[in-house]
């Protein structure tokens, strides 16, 4: 059997524990619960599609991250996005256009899709973007979002559309999230939480995990905050650092094995809820899973890229299929030159070996320049 045939059964197992997951968080919630079982169906439908597409040679990933804007109205502190400019306060005018992403939802639809993950920027600043989402009825779209711009319209549409879930960016409680997103954030954040949850919608959190606040983020009392709170859904997404003066915040592999021991514990005790880990839970998966491997990242201005961590590309969906972004040359010169399996310290393998895809970026320029 081949490697990529392995990862395909591997990825399409993760998906298919991750719709079990959610129906068992969402027993008590019979719009929920309805909405899950209909989409454990659609999500079957996609693994054939994409068993059908590895057969006829094409791999098409899981998920699919979309940062449908490069807007945001926070400065938070380390954020890799605005460090590589891929974030900025006001909207350019070649961004993506609403009919551009509702084409790209709908051939990742066809493909075998089964998740596209909206970010950004902040998101919920294309509302035209989420509105066209929504209707895409048999995938699901977590939205990452600082949770800031929630308003009665937002909480109309998450009620009407389950299969959008407002997946909501903190760093633990009031004092540590304030102090990188800003003061009045927590409060703002744990309002729009609360709402959520008076309307009995789904919603999830995004933690970024670093050495200043592991121990907090998976402690039984933040963890029971947030169940009493509404969360259903927790991401733990190691922090990448941006610069040398930021790098000790990452974590190491003290507190990877630390972080790896207490999932496996939340796991099997909180059946309520559900825990990913990124990029801890790829290490099942014999590597990164970016570059088509088993998601791959559209940027705002069309720009197909390995992941947002490694903001590099040579394919744009602009004047191209998503299926024509999966054949980017620089995602098969990154999956065969095996850099994404190889050592590293850990986190983000494609931000630590920087200079090497830099190096393989620049001799793919050099192959197309030459060849003009």
């Amino acid at each position: 059997m081949s490697a990529n045939t392995d990862l395909q059964e591997y990825l399409t197992a993760g998906v298919e524990q991750i719709v079990k997951d959610a129906l068992r968080a969402t027993l008590r919630d019979p719009k929920e619960s309805a909405f899950m079982a209909r989409f454990a169906a659609a999500s079957r439908a996609a693994s054939s599609r994409r068993l059908k597409n590895e057969k006829e040679g094409l791999h098409v990933p899981s998920y699919l991250i979309a940062s449908i804007t490069s807007a945001c109205n926070l400065h938070c502190e380390g954020c890799y996005s605005r460090f590589n400019n891929a974030t900025v306060d006001t909207e350019p005018e070649d961004q993506l256009k609403s009919s551009e992403w509702l084409r790209i939802i709908r051939e990742a639809n066809e493909l075998g899709v089964s998740f596209v993950l909206l970010a950004g920027g902040e998101p919920l600043l294309r509302r035209d973007v989420i509105e066209g989402a929504a209707e895409v009825k048999d995938m699901v779209f977590p939205i990452f979002t600082n949770g800031t711009f929630m308003d009665e319209r937002y909480f109309e549409l998450f009620g009407r559309c389950r299969n959008l879930v407002p997946v909501i960016s903190l760093e633990g409680g009031r004092e540590m999230t304030d102090a990188r997103r800003g003061a009045g954030v927590y409060d703002t954040v744990e309002k729009n939480m609360r709402r959520l949850k008076e309307k009995g919608l789904l919603f999830g959190a995004s933690i970024t995990v670093t050495k200043e606040n592991l121990k907090d983020v998976v402690s039984d009392s933040f963890l029971d905050g947030m169940a009493e709170k509404g969360c259903r859904a927790v991401f733990l997404i190691e922090y990448v650092p941006v610069t040398l003066d930021t790098a000790h915040l990452a974590p190491g592999p003290a507190e990877r094995a630390c972080l790896e021991e207490r999932l496996a514990q939340l796991r099997r005790d909180r059946g309520d809820m559900i825990f990913v880990s990124f990029p801890g839970d790829e290490k099942s998966s014999g590597g990164c899973l970016a570059a088509g491997r088993g998601f791959l990242h559209i940027n705002s201005h069309g720009g197909a890229e390995p992941c947002p961590f490694s903001a590099y590309s040579d394919t744009s969906v602009k004047g191209a299929s998503l299926r024509d972004a999966l054949g980017s040359p620089l995602f098969k010169a990154l999956k065969d030159g095996g850099i994404m399996e190889g050592e590293h310290s850990g986190g983000c393998v494609l931000f630590e070996k920087k200079l090497e895809v830099e190096r393989i970026v620049r001799i793919l320029k050099e192959n197309t320049v030459s060849k003009a």
